[in-house]
């Protein structure tokens, strides 16, 4: 594998953190395998994973990780039987915990090649410890970063905390967005304050400005990601869930983040433009909510994978994000049982860019 040039951070050498709606090379999944993932629902899930590829491979090769020879050969029997296209879809033997390659996935930055032919991708890789310790083991889940990265042949950078792809978004211009209750929890870098954690976001993800939200929506094990409530669209504009229903325990948390964004800039300045995305109703599954957002969308080359939940907000949600990503295709994908896991579309995805 080729290393990271000693002593540099990936800012020093000019490299950036393209945004999720830039060209793609790939995205990467780790195809589900763990039922206590969605203890009493696993069988659904597999298929939702076929709908995915279909629609991603359309404009990009899909990369899958399986936990085996057999394991793969299962997995290409599905995606033949679910009419997919063999053609994008390389499947690596590179076993893992869980399916969550967001979170436990390699975090691609981008520069200019010095040749001035195209651009070179590198890998940041960090910690990872299930969000907080709440999901042994990991063991394989922490290796898989920098598997990936050797086996594509490029330099990986350790940015030397513990950081879930799902607890960071960014405009591909600088600006990064999370929030509090998650990165500055303490059962992720006790040893850590505010602005060491700014501090890597700024020299490995190439970070000129950071903004921070409060809490995250009900149900969300992960501590609050910012996947589940806030997205940028393109540069200077977001799109973030709002509950209307005062009633609904949602409602607080999620007018005050409304109300921090009206008050941002990005990192050029400008005030965000911000769009507000339905919540769907309540999902219930043993009396325990679901992390139910279609904040938790994946934009494909192709693509934009949205998780949908039998609701009437399902339809306006689509519409918000249509307008948002002219040119690609807005895809619903029903994800009643999916998010059981405790997570969708984006959790379970990870962009490589060109």
């Amino acid at each position: 594998m080729a290393t990271a040039e000693s002593g540099h951070t990936p800012r020093e050498l000019g490299y950036r953190w393209p945004a999720e709606w830039e060209r793609h090379d790939a995205t990467w999944l780790a195809w589900p395998h763990k039922r206590d993932s969605w203890p009493g629902k696993f069988e659904p899930v597999p298929g939702i994973f076929v709908e995915m590829v279909r629609a991603l491979s359309a404009g990009e090769h899909v990369e899958i990780l399986v936990l085996s020879e057999e394991h793969g050969a299962g997995v290409r029997a599905l995606l033949r039987g679910g009419g997919v296209d063999p053609a994008p879809v390389r499947i690596h033997v590179l076993p893992t915990d869980d399916a969550w390659i967001r979170d436990h996935g390699p975090i691609f930055v981008q520069r200019e090649r010095a040749d001035g032919q195209g651009t070179e991708i590198a890998a940041t890789v960090w910690g990872y410890n299930a969000w907080g310790g709440k999901y042994p083991p990991w063991d394989q889940d922490r290796l898989v970063s920098r598997e990936i990265a050797r086996r594509l042949g490029v330099p990986a950078f350790d940015g030397g905390m513990i950081l879930e792809g799902g607890s960071i978004e960014g405009d591909g211009e600088g600006t990064i967005l999370t929030t509090e209750s998650c990165l500055l929890n303490p059962n992720r870098n006790p040893s850590l304050d505010r602005a060491a954690i700014e501090r890597r976001l700024r020299d490995f993800l190439c970070a000129d400005k950071i903004l921070w939200l409060g809490d995250g929506i009900v149900g969300d094990d992960t501590d609050g990601h910012v996947d589940d409530l806030t997205r940028f669209v393109a540069p200077g504009r977001v799109v973030t869930v709002v509950e209307d229903d005062p009633a609904d325990e949602n409602h607080r948390p999620l007018r005050e983040n409304l109300e921090r964004l009206r008050g941002m800039t990005d990192a050029r300045g400008r005030r965000l433009e911000v769009i507000e995305l339905p919540m769907p109703r309540a999902q219930l599954e043993q009396d325990q909510r679901m992390p139910a957002s279609y904040a938790n969308y994946y934009v494909g080359n192709a693509a934009v994978l949205v998780p949908t939940f039998d609701d009437p907000a399902d339809a306006r949600a689509l519409g918000v994000l249509s307008e948002a990503f002219p040119g690609r295709k807005v895809t619903g994908i029903r994800a009643t049982d999916l998010v059981w896991g405790l997570g969708a579309f984006h959790c379970l995805s990870q962009q490589q860019p060109r």
